[in-house]
């Protein structure tokens, strides 16, 4: 095989561009560029065959750690993915699709979002969505962003037990706006949320929750919601969708905006992404959504058709009434979004989520009778909860992951106060031989 330099452009074609943009030379065109900042050698590795280059990729990959028992959760969730997700969202249809501006050439695409819309909708209890964002963090802002415009008021409730990843978006996006943001420490496992209740007052444009929480603790968001809206705000609920399969839904529980990440539904890790975000609301609140909804019509023959419809972003409409400067979705994800739940159907995904809960609870009595062991969460969980431990959790979560375990998420870089305590996952894909191990070799490390 060849390893002779290649460029696409002849000598001619050089020296005809460098003169169209008034360079003398390629040193010329470079010399803006300070010398310390210009890159010192171009000389790049001699060329690989097919073969060699699978090899050394599948070398690279084999460095990862590929056998751990995964209880890490967080926001990022080891599930099961039904093969005919990878199939159907991988063919050229979709998966070479771009923005559908053109309806006339892009029904399949127009009508899977349109669909994916709909799923959104039963499964949060809401009436409308978009058609997908970026992930859960962008989604939670982009509602509070909502909540801004739609009541005109600059002050925010936070609850500390969000997800700490997505309260750290939410202050970014709100960082050079005049807005409070005013964050509400968490209690563990607490039902009772009059805390977050108390803060509320005539300038608050939504209350932010999570369900379940960053600790992994159930709420029933009723009171919140019915105080916050009597006094003229907006409750905003960021939902892990698959616990949605056995929690009762944020919709029936009264919020006005739910969001949320879709990385659980048919969407692998990856190394944390890419997934989607969802963000669903109340009809009235249709027209401050961000990014654009899918619409159902009918065309000149009265054939049913679908089309981009209410698009909300600058790209569409005059800047200063766009709701937001996101310029994009995560269309392929959200796709594989409504694969995963079509495939499973209702009774399928009340059935994963039910796993899901029945393993975190045989993995939460098996822990919580370790000696030292204290399980944290007062009232319910879904298939996380937080434990104590007699001992610094991030050492022996280390120790752990020397015997093959990723035992959960330590809490200390995030709330300091709490460096005994660890949140653990158990998905489906746990067994009850992984829960053991976990158990044992965490019993063995604190008795050592």
């Amino acid at each position: 095989m060849s390893t002779a330099s290649y460029c696409p452009n002849t000598p001619e074609e050089v020296r005809e561009m460098l003169a169209a943009m008034g360079a003398a030379s390629i040193d010329d065109l470079f010399r803006p560029i300070p010398p310390g900042l210009r890159a010192r050698s171009f000389d790049l590795p001699a060329g690989m065959s097919e073969f060699e280059m699978l090899n050394r990729f599948e070398h690279l990959a084999g460095k990862n750690a590929q056998h751990l028992s995964h209880f890490v959760g967080g926001g990022y969730y080891d599930h099961l993915i039904p093969a005919v997700v990878d199939h159907l969202s991988g063919r050229a249809e979709f998966y070479t699709a771009y923005t559908p501006y053109q309806p006339e050439c892009s029904q399949g695409t127009l009508q899977a979002l349109f669909e994916y819309q709909t799923a959104i909708c039963r499964l949060t209890g809401m009436d409308v969505s978009n058609a997908s964002l970026y992930d859960g963090g962008t989604a939670l802002a982009e509602a509070a962003m909502m909540a801004l415009r739609i009541t005109g008021r600059n002050r925010l409730v936070i609850d500390g037990a969000v997800n700490p990843f997505h309260r750290e978006i939410v202050r970014t996006y709100l960082a050079n706006l005049d807005v409070e943001v005013v964050e509400i420490g968490p209690k563990l496992g607490m039902e009772d949320d009059l805390r977050l209740r108390a803060a509320i007052d005539d300038a608050t444009a939504a209350v932010l929750v999570q369900n379940p929480n960053f600790f992994g603790s159930v709420s029933d968001f009723r009171k919140l919601a019915a105080d916050a809206q009597a006094a003229g705000a907006l409750l905003v609920v960021s939902s892990y969708p698959v616990a949605l399969g056995l929690v009762e839904s944020p919709g029936a529980m009264g919020a006005d905006i739910v969001v949320g990440d879709g990385q659980s539904l048919g969407n692998p890790l990856s190394f944390g992404g890419p997934s989607f975000g969802f963000i669903a609301s109340r009809r009235q609140y249709i027209r401050n959504l961000p990014g654009r909804i899918i619409g159902e019509t009918v065309d000149k023959k009265g054939q049913r058709g679908f089309v981009l419809t209410l698009q909300a972003r600058e790209q569409h409409i005059k800047r200063h009434k766009a709701t937001s400067n996101i310029c994009s979705n995560q269309s392929l994800c959200a796709l594989r979004g409504l694969i995963f739940l079509s495939s499973l159907g209702a009774q399928g995904f009340a059935e994963l989520a039910r796993l899901n809960y029945d393993k975190a609870e045989y993995a939460k009595k098996v822990l919580g009778s370790l000696s030292g062991v204290e399980v944290m969460n007062g009232g319910a969980t879904f298939n996380e909860f937080t434990v104590c431990l007699p001992t610094i959790a991030e050492e022996v979560v280390t120790a752990l992951l020397r015997k093959g375990v990723a035992a959960g998420v330590p809490l200390s870089p995030y709330y300091p106060e709490m460096e005994r305590c660890l949140v653990v996952t158990v998905t489906e894909k746990r067994t009850r031989d992984e829960i053991d191990t976990l158990a044992r070799h965490l019993e063995g490390i604190l008795c050592s």
